[in-house]
């Protein structure tokens, strides 16, 4: 019997029986689908977060307060003194770049439009640390910070909120009552913090919207991946210095690792993955298990089958090869259609968005070759035992079988 004799067969034994058919693969189809979810999320969450960690710096600290009065006995804020100490190379040789930022919600007007965003007043250098990309008009410049400039930058939902398609360039918003001049937007970053916010000169957020030298945070890039633990080293000592920590007392700060927050949801990610493995682990084995079984229902009923075909000239190979054919081509339908779903859930999550930020899944060939090839290999495994038994049966007996 050839090949295809065997799947013509093996399809008109499935499609004979639909439901039990339907029913056998149920298990397979679910775990394929678990399989194809969780490779193309898998592959979309480390892109995205890729993405997100390269867009808040790759190798940057932020510094911020550390407002645990439980350990911290006298709270001081940062300061642009602050900064300005950290960015001594003589003491600091490890940091390339010190950007102090300050941040403020607010309410930002145009025309009928009021958009509740937060402001953050920043010094051109950001752009060194941050990955800020223009989509229209210019930047912060050094200028606009040293004369105070009454200038803003919108991201890109800001723009879209207040300005729906007309060009914001050069209109004026009005933020805390005071005029401010767009002078550009920013492309769609998403991320965890989304495009609802702005950009100001820090000197301007300071004088102008805040009325405070103080700054929430101070960005940091270390000169090189290889020096950011010698940067955390060196930031601790000059703010110990700067905020006159004394020896065995706690920081009054905080320094944020980008490193550590994408370890941490790494290993969130690693937690999730190993939970929907063993999802697909144990449909598989369930489905397994169904088409062993529902295949050594079909030998019992096709006995005197089984009895014809070795009469009339069939080998051991030949019944072996029909049956394992079934089995195969029942797990490799089943695993068709948990493709197909797992296809159509993973652009459907795609589309879900979580909080500002939106995992798009990813499905390459190698998730489809993989899904296909588990679903086959699940079906031949499953189908060897029955297969053996129908082709060790005694022609004589099977045909006395009634």
């Amino acid at each position: 019997m050839s090949l295809w004799e065997s799947f013509r067969t093996a399809m008109h034994a499935i499609f004979s029986s639909k439901l039990r058919s339907f029913l056998t693969m149920l298990g397979i189809v679910i775990g394929v689908c678990a399989v194809v979810l969780l490779a193309a999320l898998g592959q979309g969450f480390q892109t995205t977060m890729k993405q997100n960690f390269e867009n808040m710096g790759a190798y940057a600290l932020y510094i911020a307060p550390n407002f645990d009065r439980t350990k911290v006995k006298a709270l001081r804020f940062l300061t642009v003194d602050d900064a300005k100490a950290l960015e001594d190379k003589v003491v600091a040789p490890s940091i390339e770049i010190v950007s102090p930022t300050r941040s403020r919600n607010v309410v930002i007007s145009y025309s009928n439009n009021n958009v509740n965003i937060q402001v953050t007043g920043v010094m051109p250098v950001i752009r060194q640390i941050r990955n800020y990309k223009i989509a229209s008009g210019r930047f912060i410049s050094d200028e606009d910070a040293e004369n105070k400039d009454s200038v803003v930058i919108l991201g890109w939902q800001a723009a879209l909120d207040l300005f729906g398609s007309d060009d914001p360039i050069d209109r004026e918003v009005r933020i805390q009552g005071r005029k401010f001049k767009v002078i550009g937007t920013l492309e769609k970053l998403g991320g965890p913090m989304g495009d609802s916010y702005a950009l100001a000169p820090l000197t301007t957020m300071q004088t102008k919207l805040v009325g405070s030298r103080n700054v929430q945070q101070i960005a940091v890039k270390a000169v090189g991946p290889d020096k950011v633990d010698s940067a955390i080293a060196e930031i601790t000592a000059v703010m110990r210095n700067q905020h006159f920590i004394k020896e065995g007392e706690v920081d009054d700060f905080t320094i944020r690792d980008m490193r550590e927050i994408l370890n941490n949801l790494t290993q969130t990610m690693a937690t999730f993955s190993i939970f929907m493995s063993s999802v697909a682990a144990v449909s598989l084995v369930v489905g397994s298990i169904g088409i062993m079984n529902i295949m050594l229902v079909s030998v019992s009923e096709r006995t005197r089958e089984i009895g014809i075909r070795k009469a009339i000239g069939a080998k051991r190979r030949d019944i072996l090869s029909q049956f394992l054919t079934e089995s195969a081509s029942l797990s490799f339908t089943g695993g068709l259609i948990g493709l197909i779903i797992g296809l159509g859930s993973s652009i459907a999550m795609g589309k879900v968005q979580m909080g500002n930020s939106s995992i798009q899944p990813e499905v390459s060939p190698t998730i489809v070759i993989l899904a296909l090839a588990v679903s086959i290999s699940t079906g031949l495994i499953s189908g060897t035992y029955p297969a053996t038994r129908a082709a060790r049966m005694d022609p004589i007996e099977s045909l006395r079988h009634e």
